[in-house]
């Protein structure tokens, strides 16, 4: 088992389409994706949107960079990157999960451990929001990962 690793963003304010999480492995380690989790706390009225996870060939834009915790104290920093809330997205590539979900419930994406994302060294997930919310919506993300060499 690799060093597990944890990115988040909080009580952000969304109202438009954009990439809530992209995921950047370095380029000497690959990175397995565990869970994403993206709720909201403001919002109480029913709302479907779409929502897909994806390799992307270029990176986007316009968000947060937060540093990814380690979830063992002691171990090394993440050789990759974690950005959020991308308002100028990437270049979608291959699908690897489509959902629409309700904001009422948020959105939890825990696959089996053969069904996990696997990023190679270098390459780049990312979580997007397909659809701008019918009102602007303050929502939290996590990504927990883990990097396997380097």
């Amino acid at each position: 088992m690799g060093r597990m690793y944890v990115g988040v963003f909080e009580q952000v304010s969304v109202s438009a389409i954009q990439d809530l999480f992209e995921l950047n492995a370095p380029a000497d380690a690959a990175v397995i994706v565990h869970r994403i989790l993206i709720t909201q706390s403001a919002g109480e009225t029913s709302e479907q949107l779409p929502i897909l996870i994806h390799r992307a060939s270029t990176s986007g834009s316009g968000g947060t960079t937060p540093t990814a915790s380690p979830l063992e104290v002691g171990s090394p920093a993440f050789g990759g990157t974690v950005e959020a809330n991308n308002t100028s997205q990437g270049t979608e590539g291959t699908f690897i999960h489509a959902e629409g979900f309700n904001v009422l419930n948020g959105f939890d994406f825990h696959p089996t451990p053969e069904c996990r994302p696997v990023i190679s060294p270098s390459g780049r997930l990312v979580v997007e929001l397909q659809a701008a919310p019918a009102a602007a919506l303050t929502m939290n993300g996590i990504i927990l990962f883990e990097e396997v060499g380097g």
